[in-house]
């Protein structure tokens, strides 16, 4: 099993170094320069377009669900171990540093996220539930490219519904070990595996709808009992914080290095738990964004972008300043949950170790039902047999379960060398098709500056094909435009 590990853990090592980081830099650059800092610019129309409900159609009911729950559902999947564990991780391996290219990353992310999930809405597709769509979709309609789609769509159900949820099932297991005062393992390890698989198969048997209602619940319940506490964490140790952040900004360019390691393990510690937390450009959360019922394709890239900021300038910061507040000794710190467990019972005393049980339990399991869906997207992009959904779902809840009593450092390490493949099929697909986002980011601006709520229809990107919806229909009158999406 060592042998394993260390093969999967050299072969990410250099995909990593060679290939995902070099992409990720230049087309986060390219992206941010090309739309005008779109991530920054457009800010407010985040917010904004947050709040938009989901178009009605014929007898009244909403066409699918609302730009805000397509938000619950992609963020009940960023917000999860990576913001938590992950950031401890970074911290142990990379030091300080690692949290500035974590918001480097969600800075450059946030146009990355805006270009995907913006072309995932274009060319999304009607099922029972409302939209579906995602990078294989784009892949398949806007390049033509079916096998490329598959391909994505085979990585991705790898890396999230099983890699990435047995991820979050080994660290709620790892957790309640912590608090409970015993190692890991056996008979505890079966135990909350099989009550989170129960979970999960009650939640996920139930449909998009299901998941969005209950990511809607527990998101926002989760989100603010996390930060809370690690604003409560914070204002105990306030005198610290200017020598926090002095530290992060000279370990980034390794002015202080850990344990001797070197500026380029900093950076990419930064980047790949940065992309690990918000997923920007990985091409999971489109997935999510594709579901909303919204009138204009920019509205649901920029709602995605505003994920990537609450992800890692919120809550991740959160983490790191709990983290290093408390002066922790970095030289000696294990990586994943363990440094964020030591800095609440040093601020709060051990009765922490039951909260954040709580908040790991609620982070993690809203990660599971986002990651489920994600998947779920892509088995019906490849078939759609019922069957084979039926299949995978029950392979999901097995994999919760096996994912609870494995060894978590070959679930991490494998679950990072599938996110760096599945990225870099992404990025390629997205820098190949951003073109019309910025066509699309063009229509959109010149309907807002003339004072209308900007409406698409295909027909305002003439010559593309591969659009299934944004149907422009006309009322009896032949002037008001209705959009059937």
């Amino acid at each position: 099993m060592n042998v394993l590990n260390d093969w999967i853990l050299a072969g990410g090592d250099v995909l990593w170094t060679w290939i995902v980081l070099p992409v990720v830099a230049v087309l986060g650059v390219y992206f941010t320069v090309r739309s005008g800092v779109v991530q920054v610019r457009l800010l407010p129309e985040m917010f904004r377009t947050l709040t938009d409900p989901a178009p009605k159609d014929e007898s009244g009911r909403s066409q699918s669900v609302s730009a805000f729950g397509a938000f619950t559902i992609s963020a009940a999947s960023r917000v999860g171990v990576g913001n938590i564990a992950g950031v401890g991780t970074a911290i142990a391996v990379g030091g300080a540093g690692a949290v500035f290219w974590m918001w480097l990353m969600a800075f450059m992310g946030g146009a990355s996220a805006f270009v995907e999930s913006s072309l995932a809405q274009l060319f999304k597709t009607r099922d029972a539930d409302g939209f579906r769509g995602g990078p294989a979709y784009y892949m398949q309609r806007g390049l033509r490219a079916r096998w490329m789609g598959i391909l994505f769509a085979v990585i991705l159900i790898l890396c999230f519904p099983f890699a990435f949820s047995s991820l979050q099932a080994n660290t709620i297991t790892a957790t309640v070990a912590s608090t409970a005062g015993v190692e890991s393992g056996g008979t505890l390890a079966w135990g909350v595996g099989i009550v989170l698989a129960i979970l999960t198969g009650l939640v996920i048997f139930g449909g998009v709808r299901r998941i969005a209602h209950v990511t809607q619940a527990v998101v926002p319940a989760m989100a603010l009992l996390y930060l809370l506490t690690g604003l409560v964490v914070v204002a105990l140790n306030a005198d610290r914080v200017p020598d926090v952040v002095a530290t992060i900004v000279s370990d980034a360019f390794g002015f202080n290095e850990v344990l001797g390691a070197t500026l380029g393990t900093v950076i990419m510690q930064g980047v790949k738990r940065g992309m690990f937390s918000n997923e920007a450009g990985l091409g999971s959360a489109p997935n999510a964004g594709a579901t909303a019922a919204v009138t204009h394709p920019v509205k649901q890239g920029l709602v995605q972008s505003l994920g990537v900021y609450f992800d890692t300038f919120v809550v991740c910061s959160v983490t790191a300043f709990i983290i290093l507040v408390t002066n922790p000794d970095l030289a000696n710190a294990a990586p994943g949950i363990t440094l964020t467990q030591e800095a609440l019972v040093a601020s709060l005393g051990t009765w922490a170790n039951g909260l954040l049980t709580v908040i790991i339990f609620l982070l993690a399991f809203s990660s599971i039902l986002g990651n489920y869906y994600y998947g779920e997207s892509n088995i019906e992009f490849i078939t759609g047999s019922r069957r084979v959904l039926q299949g995978y779902r029950t392979l999901v809840v097995l994999a919760i379960l096996g994912g609870s009593v494995a060894s978590s450092d070959l679930i991490w390490n494998t679950a990072d060398g599938i996110m760096g493949l599945m990225a870099l099929v992404n990025l390629v697909a997205i820098a190949l098709l951003s073109g019309l986002v910025w066509k699309l980011l063009g229509d959109y601006l010149e309907q807002r500056r003339s004072g209308i709520d900007p409406v698409f229809t295909r027909d305002r990107l003439p010559g593309v094909v591969g659009i299934e919806c944004w149907e422009d229909e006309r009322t009896v009158t032949g002037v008001t435009p209705v959009v059937k999406l």
